[in-house]
């Protein structure tokens, strides 16, 4: 059998959402195989990271909460922008709720841990943050941030006296600072905006209905059931009613969606409403 295609694997995924009935009308109307075999599925899984638009750094962390040393080895071209997640991963701090024991490590990634800052060295944690007076400053402190027990000394720190803006700023762009310690940085619209510019999500469901292009959405969707297994239902239960209301059971809705798919640059949110009103 062969492997699906991109918009194949978003058309599935949206499937998945519908009654078997109508699942299997529109894969005949379609053309779209019934099912991957589980290889073909492995085959796309190491394949879909050649995606030139990448990956927001809130799904990479979904991804991590997941604690598999197979899966941190798959994203680890990901966190080349963030020395604190290679460090974290490189030394096997879990990052699972509720998880303590350390996730072993291949040694190829322990080796590649990013050297630890000076200011980190002279000051220690909380003094390396405090005497950040520029962004790589900011982001060398950040990046020794990798504990929960350090986030809560980041937290304390913070409550006693400000950090420095470049500090505030480079821990909260960290996908794994926890959201009260995020809040207390700033909450305008230019700091939430720079937030989100930098791949930090509130959840799932805004993944789900607000990025794109949808077809690569749809397609990290797919993949969902490996990749963060505990995160799907988030993303399924907000894009179930908007297949639902805008496709249902139209054959034709689901033809045009099809065609749509692969080159339509708008969100999955966009995608969905837009083939339910061209059919």
């Amino acid at each position: 059998m062969r492997d699906y295609t991109r918009a194949e694997q978003a058309v599935a995924f949206l499937l998945g959402l519908t009654d078997a009935d109508t699942a299997e009308r529109v894969r005949a109307r379609i053309g779209l195989p019934d099912a991957e075999d589980p290889e073909a599925a492995r085959r796309r899984l190491y394949r879909a990271w050649g995606w030139g638009n990448g990956l927001p750094a809130s799904v990479v962390l979904w991804i991590l909460e997941q604690d598999d040393p197979a899966l941190n080895l798959l994203i680890w071209q990901y966190l080349s922008l963030d020395a604190g997640l290679r460090r974290a991963v490189a030394r096997g701090v879990p990052f699972g709720p509720g998880r303590t024991e350390p996730v072993p490590v291949e040694q190829s990634l322990r080796e590649q841990e990013p050297d630890i800052p000076f200011g980190y060295v002279r000051h220690g944690l909380v003094g390396a943050l405090r005497e950040a007076g520029s962004m790589r400053e900011g982001r060398a402190g950040a990046s020794m941030v990798l504990t929960r027990a350090d986030w809560r000394t980041v937290a304390e720190a913070d409550a006693e006296r400000p950090l420095p803006g470049y500090a505030r700023w480079a821990l909260s762009v960290r996908p794994d600072c926890p959201p009260e310690v995020r809040a207390r940085f700033g909450s305008h619209r230019k700091f939430t905006n720079r937030v989100r510019d930098a791949g930090i999500l509130d959840g799932p469901a805004v993944y789900a209905t607000t990025y794109g292009p949808a077809a690569s959405v749809l397609q990290v969707l797919s993949l969902g059931t490996w990749l963060f297994p505990a995160r799907m239902r988030e993303a399924e239960d907000a894009l179930r009613p908007l297949v639902h209301d805008h496709l249902g059971a139209r054959e034709d809705a689901w033809a045009v969606l099809a065609q749509l798919a692969e080159t339509f640059h708008g969100n999955p949110r966009e995608l969905v409403t837009t083939a339910g009103a061209l059919a």
